[in-house]
């Protein structure tokens, strides 16, 4: 057509999981929570006014910025609301990466980062994932925008906060630690932004809090980050809806930990009933698990036929791996007696 950038025109965008049009499956591939967000946040939203609706927004986000620097202990200049994880991603490649300043990353790792350097032309340093030690690589690259993704998706492996404050310390640019699974984590990297003025910490409504079909997100960092933050976001970034829902979801802290610890002991029980079907799985800090199998391509189709979707990526170090989200224990219970039928007929047990 000649209309788009050539960049534009030859590259492949992001493509976001498969949403199945029937409610009567068992979808475990896309990282949501399984259990509802607080009920705080159905009356919130039932008691909007059409007067709420009929006037624009806060852009700041003010309602939620107070609420939630209540609960993190930070104050509301360090929050920055955004229209979930991604636009602060998308933010950030803008506000700092240009043709001559690099984007920097260890794969592998969530794959909009890529799409997003692609977007802005600017160089992509990707290196190979090995823990703690790919963090040298990446403070020897010294890109003006580092990403780090804790605990880190697809692999669900989790850095030390310690560790990261190293490397922040290293970069004369500013690190963004991705952190949309810390919810099911024992610690996460807030206090690095009082120690560093080059970190921004991400944080996601949509895992913990239940709050996906909202798309809420929002960065934590020092104020001068934040200001120039503001600059390159669009004009009313969160919806009154969306603003009004996440400030009822994160006060009812009660309800957040509530679910965020069935969805740890599932988690534990699906790795341990995977295992024992034979998947290698290692320990997960998210609200996912990857299961390595060595036909793991074949069981994804099979799961398919039985109306049961998780993730597979055909990518190098992921071609033989499954994502699976953590379901309900009746969605796991379905999972697993699906996968236990398939291996059968693969081994000729059936």
């Amino acid at each position: 057509m000649g209309y788009f950038r050539p960049t534009i025109e030859q590259m492949s965008g992001y493509t976001p999981g498969f949403q199945p049009k029937s409610p009567d499956v068992v979808k475990l591939n896309t990282n949501e929570n399984p259990w509802p967000a607080s009920p705080k946040v159905l009356e919130t939203i039932k008691g909007l006014m059409a007067e709420n609706l009929r006037r624009y927004p806060d852009p700041a986000g003010d309602a939620f910025r107070t609420a939630a620097a209540e609960v993190l202990g930070v104050k509301t200049e360090n929050i920055i609301c955004t229209n979930g994880g991604d636009d602060l991603l998308n933010i950030c490649v803008r506000a700092f990466c240009d043709a001559e300043r690099a984007l920097a990353f260890a794969q592998p790792t969530y794959s909009l980062y890529p799409v997003l350097a692609k977007m802005q032309e600017c160089p992509c340093v990707e290196i190979a994932r090995n823990g703690a030690g790919s963090l040298d690589e990446l403070a020897e690259a010294d890109a003006a925008l580092t990403i780090v993704c804790n605990p880190n998706a697809p692999t669900t492996d989790f850095l030390s906060i310690q560790v990261l404050g190293q490397l922040a310390r290293r970069l004369s640019g500013v690190l963004l630690i991705d952190e949309a699974y810390v919810d099911f984590t024992p610690d996460n990297a807030i206090r690095l932004t009082r120690q560093f003025d080059n970190v921004i910490v991400l944080r996601s409504m949509s895992k913990g809090y239940s709050l996906a079909g909202i798309r809420f997100g929002f960065g934590i960092a020092s104020p001068g980050l934040i200001e120039g933050l503001m600059k390159v976001r669009d004009s009313y970034p969160v919806d009154a809806v969306a603003i009004a829902a996440a400030t009822a979801a994160i006060s009812d802290q009660a309800h957040f930990k509530a679910n965020v610890e069935k969805v740890k002991s599932e988690r534990m029980r699906l790795t341990a009933s995977l295992r024992l079907l034979g998947f290698n799985v290692g320990e997960s800090q998210t609200n996912f698990i990857l299961a390595q199998h060595s036909n793991a391509e074949a069981i994804y189709t099979g799961l398919i036929k039985n109306n049961i979707y998780v993730r597979y990526f055909k990518l190098p170090g992921l071609h033989d791996k499954l994502r699976i989200t953590v379901g309900t224990p009746q969605q796991n219970d379905q999972l697993l007696a699906a996968l236990k039928n398939i291996l059968d007929i693969r081994q000729g047990k059936i």
